[in-house]
């Protein structure tokens, strides 16, 4: 009893964490989070303001203004919706953080709203990835890629990425748990702590899946993408504007995603070590939470940067049954269709048809 009464005990401005040593001797780490409470309700806060207000933007813009849905607008109209989702989690996060760790909701809604925040995460790294592959593609391999790439290829794509977050995010429902203590009632973002070594061999698991390989795919896709627009003969700005996409998502995606993912990973794994570097490691989680939940602003940002509207003007502009043979390098500027000009340039006729549906069907 004892036992259990020290491992509940807590106050309004201290944690009290059980860092199991290798002696399997329990010791208690005491240090102060009161920055936690101003800097997680404000920053949830702003993130729901801006991002319901982007995303809501965003998705009036795809199902309302594009006639026509190319793969790219489908893995960003699953993003938008995913990034959606979360925000309406946000307020009841600023509730909890600016009373100070009270849950005043049931527990299936703490497990519910932690369970949003993981697969808006993971969901979002996932889509972002099929993005990033899908215009390596484009680039990368702009004739062969036409067979390949589909507007129905996407949404199939797209029903896979959703069955595989649910699925690996489901074991948060089971982790999640709330705790009576005192006249407060906590909603863990992990797990209680009887329950924490089962959740570190999850945890990893999912960040090694979910996170560290498709981060190297988008790294190797966008590396792969950066030299092949080097060495083609693109018109200057349009290939400046090209690697400057690519270094906002890359950008993004590392502002988001990695801190996150790197400091929760030293927070669980300090737990074992030291109070000292359990106390840095548990403030530097903290601070880069709200980064992760910041990808809900981002996302709709890069949709609007890189998305189809200029495709849309381009498409209305561009005579192609007109087109002169002199005239290809200046009316045809995107980076969906010069690797065309370039591979196939030995049939003019072939190509501009290669073209053609290239605007139609493959996105920048």
């Amino acid at each position: 009893a004892e036992t259990r009464r020290s491992d509940l005990l807590r106050s309004r401005f201290y944690s009290i964490v059980i860092n199991p040593s290798p002696v399997s001797a329990r010791v208690f780490c005491k240090f102060n989070e009161d920055f936690k409470y101003i800097l997680l309700p404000v920053s949830y806060a702003l993130v729901f303001v801006i991002g319901l207000a982007l995303n809501a933007t965003a998705l009036y813009v795809i199902v309302f203004r594009t006639k026509r849905w190319r793969p790219s607008t489908v893995y960003m109209f699953n993003l938008t919706m995913c990034d959606t989702l979360y925000v309406f989690t946000l307020p009841f996060l600023v509730y909890y953080y600016a009373d100070e760790n009270d849950w005043p909701f049931s527990e299936p809604v703490c497990k519910l709203i932690r369970f949003l925040f993981y697969a808006n995460l993971y969901g979002s790294i996932l889509f972002l990835s099929c993005i990033s592959l899908h215009r390596f593609l484009g680039v990368c391999y702009p004739v062969r890629s036409l067979n390949w790439v589909s507007a129905r290829q996407a949404r199939l794509v797209s029903v896979a990425v959703w069955a595989c977050v649910l699925f690996c995010q489901a074991p948060v429902l089971y982790f999640v748990r709330t705790r009576d203590v005192a006249t407060e009632r906590i909603c863990y973002d992990t797990t209680s702590p009887e329950l924490f070594d089962d959740f570190l061999v999850y945890s990893s698991v999912v960040s090694v899946l979910m996170f560290a390989l498709p981060f190297m795919v988008v790294m190797v896709c966008y590396g792969l993408m950066v030299r092949k627009l080097l060495e083609l003969g693109w018109a200057q700005r349009y290939k400046q504007k090209s690697v400057k996409t690519i270094i906002v998502v890359l950008a993004a995606f590392m502002l988001c995603f990695l801190p996150f993912h790197l400091t929760r990973s030293l927070y669980y794994s300090f737990r074992y070590l030291s109070c000292r570097l359990l106390e840095a490691s548990s403030v530097a989680y903290k601070v880069t939470r709200p980064l992760a939940s910041a990808n809900s602003c981002v996302d709709p940002i890069l949709y609007f940067l890189a998305g189809q509207d200029v495709r849309s003007s381009l498409t209305k502009k561009i005579k192609l049954p007109s087109l002169k043979p002199d005239s290809v390098s200046q009316q045809l500027p995107t980076s969906s269709i010069w690797p065309l000009l370039n591979s196939c340039s030995s049939n003019l006729k072939r190509c501009l048809q290669q073209v053609r549906h290239s605007l139609l069907r493959t996105p920048l």
